[in-house]
């Protein structure tokens, strides 16, 4: 079965689906990967939210950034996969969907990522290349990406 995805600017978001996004972020980036940081960067506001739902559970998520906000180019963040469903490789259907939904929305083609390093190899796959040295972010290797 396949995810229905949906994709709505913050003040669209019911306070419901609200709560499910941060909720599976805060599973992913704070309990998961066990590090303490401050997930709601007021970003949120300014973002379209990608979510895909899985018998009405929402079960992946993405930020959509027009240009300037986190990078000169359009980007995509908080990238999230639900840890139960991670076997059915539902974050290349994500990663799909935010890059046309990047340029759906903003016409953009060039998209900017600040990446987990061990996560390099996924974003390659989705036209990715490294533009950067590893740099820590949160006390976790990260690298910038672009997909021209």
């Amino acid at each position: 079965m396949a995810l229905q995805w949906k994709i709505k600017s913050f003040d669209n978001l019911s306070v419901h689906e609200l709560y499910d996004l941060l909720r599976l972020r805060s599973e992913i980036f704070v309990v998961e990967q066990n590090c303490v940081y401050l997930d709601l960067d007021g970003k949120d506001k300014v973002a379209l939210h990608l979510f895909g739902e899985f018998e009405g559970k929402i079960v992946a998520h993405a930020r959509l950034f027009k240009p300037g906000i986190t990078f000169d180019n359009s980007s995509i963040g908080r990238v999230t996969v639900d840890a139960n469903y991670r076997d059915r490789k539902w974050g290349h259907d994500l990663m799909r969907e935010a890059i046309a939904g990047i340029k759906c929305y903003f016409g953009e083609s060039q998209i900017t990522i600040g990446a987990q390093l061990y996560l390099k190899k996924f974003y390659e796959s989705h036209g990715f290349v490294q533009t950067s040295e590893m740099y820590l972010e949160d006390d976790i290797p990260h690298i910038e990406m672009i997909k021209s």
